[in-house]
């Protein structure tokens, strides 16, 4: 009796296991799947915030070159004083145009940095003509 025993015992757990194979066979290789789609995935996130990195590296290059930032506006007081003559104007009428003074004008000449929020207004005034100044000064003072 006790081989009857042991023989049941031994089909029932072999078919136990074979139900049991049958049953997990699905979900292994949905797991299987489930890893290869994260693995595809990693890999996709990776390239995407590569290229976010780059492409915020470029905005900022692209940022900084814009002349609308005073810090980004070249001065020296050689060509500032240079600008000057060339537009014909006296330190007076150029104080007037950068709303500063004329001492003002004189010390950016001499080496003096101007205030920031000065700069984009001396850009301005380095792209325009002499007959560009001259005109508006003339709309200025009236």
């Amino acid at each position: 009796m006790p081989k009857l025993a042991t023989v049941l015992k031994d089909e029932i757990t072999r078919l136990a296991r074979k139900e049991v194979r049958a049953e997990s066979l699905p979900m292994r290789k949905a797991a299987v799947q489930f890893r290869t789609d994260i693995n595809a995935l990693k890999r996709r996130v990776a390239a995407l915030e590569k290229q976010v990195a780059s492409l915020s590296k470029a905005a900022t290059i692209k940022k900084t070159k814009t002349a609308s930032d005073p810090a980004t506006i070249r001065f020296s007081s050689k060509g500032f004083g240079t600008l000057r003559r060339r537009l014909g104007l006296s330190a007076a009428e150029m104080g007037f145009l950068l709303d500063a003074s004329d001492q003002s004008i004189y010390k950016w000449e001499r080496g003096v940095r101007p205030r920031p929020n000065q700069m984009p207004k001396i850009a301005t005034l380095r792209k325009m003509s002499k007959q560009q100044v001259a005109e508006l000064l003339k709309s200025l003072k009236k």
